[in-house]
């Protein structure tokens, strides 16, 4: 059996998505594995729909097991999750091959390129740039330019291969193959449509308007009229940073060089979050890392955690073929397994429970965010979904 893997969201799953696991079971793959983002995303945003639903939704749209990415990883840089990800995956021991989709679509000129992200020159340059006062993916765009040419430089430029990238780096110190697949439709964040795909936030858009989207979405049981968005929830959110002190702030992921009295600032004077995340931008921040920051201070993750490693394998759902895997991969995975979250999360040691219940406060805190709050604790009530 050849075994094909994915880091994914699936905010929510689209037609781009099917695409990539079709193209994937194309390319020779018996069984296909997503390593999926939970209640929060990578931006920082809250997932648009449950963990529960995108997991039912993607195996019925052709992956045999989904694996939970846990939040703590879920909301960091694009280097930290992809490292949290293919941890998972190196841990599973079955994984033959590591997919992911790109604007390029030339797996060569992005090995390129992450060999030069790694260059000592480029590294050096790349902090003269930041103290010029550019925000790390320019600077870093600019370093490898002035090294290794526009060529290499240019596929930095766009996010699905920057976050490729980071794939590659992460899995040089195994045997597992990375592979692209050139994206196709429209480009990432864009409003355009074509007759079959559309851009995720398109898709979610749509979804916060009322505006149908089921030409874009594979699976009719993602149809839910009940979805998250951030503007929902904000009052939670602020009630929890305006009870943190300064000092709380500089705990936080991704916050240094005083950036933590900013938004300390920043959270007395504002009375909503897009004002606050306006009042500490600079050129140096972007704002997906901003949302990351506050979306870590209301889940209380701080450098340490994310600084840590991924102590477990929680399996959310999996096919038939999916269960076959899964019992070899049991019997020599690195990792413990929680299969029956209930009961497995008991066993974990120390470490590994504190990461357990930060991700049952992220799936609690997330029905807040819901259109009309559902009820919580679904990490213990909601079973293992087969397709």
């Amino acid at each position: 059996m050849i075994t094909g893997a994915v880091i994914c969201e699936f905010n929510p799953f689209h037609n781009g998505h099917k695409y990539l696991l079709d193209k994937i079971r194309e390319d020779g793959c018996d069984c296909v594995v997503c390593v999926m983002s939970t209640s929060f995303t990578q931006r920082g945003d809250v997932a648009v729909y449950s963990k529960f639903q995108r997991c039912a939704d993607a195996l019925t749209g052709g992956a045999d097991i989904i694996i939970e990415l846990p939040v703590v990883w879920a909301v960091s840089s694009a280097q930290r999750f992809a490292q949290a990800g293919c941890s998972i995956i190196k841990s599973l021991c079955k994984v033959d091959r590591v997919y992911f989709g790109s604007e390029c679509g030339d797996i060569e000129i992005l090995r390129k390129a992450a060999k030069a992200t790694l260059d000592t020159q480029v590294t050096s340059l790349c902090k003269d740039y930041m103290a010029q006062g550019e925000y790390y993916p320019n600077a870093l765009q600019k370093a490898v330019e002035d090294i290794f040419g526009k060529a290499v430089a240019d596929v930095l430029a766009s996010p699905n291969n920057t976050l490729g990238i980071e794939y590659i780096k992460s899995l040089m110190d195994s045997n597992i193959e990375v592979r692209t697949i050139k994206r196709v439709g429209t480009a990432h964040d864009s409003a355009d449509t074509t007759e079959e795909f559309a851009s995720a936030s398109k898709i979610r858009n749509d979804i916060k308007e009322g505006e149908s989207s089921k030409e874009f979405i594979p699976c009719t049981n993602v149809a839910c009229n009940n979805p998250a968005f951030y503007e929902y929830g904000e009052r939670a959110v602020l009630y929890a940073l305006r009870n943190m002190a300064g000092e709380d702030f500089e705990k936080l992921p991704d916050v240094s060089e005083g950036l933590h009295n900013r938004i300390y600032e920043a959270v007395c004077k504002h009375n909503n979050i897009d004002d606050i995340l306006s009042e500490i931008k600079t050129k140096r921040y972007t704002l997906a890392r901003l949302r990351r920051i506050l979306t870590c201070a209301v889940l209380g993750i701080t450098k340490n955690h994310q600084n840590s490693q991924v102590p477990y394998i929680r399996v959310l759902g999996f096919s038939s073929t999916g269960e076959i895997l899964l019992k070899e991969a049991r019997s020599s995975s690195t990792l413990p397994f929680v299969i029956n979250f209930a009961k497995d999360s008991k066993n974990l040691c120390d470490d590994a429970k504190v990461i357990a219940d930060m991700e049952t406060r992220a799936t609690n805190l997330r029905t807040v965010f819901e259109k009309a709050p559902s009820p919580c604790n679904t990490d213990f009530t909601q079973g293992i979904i087969k397709v």
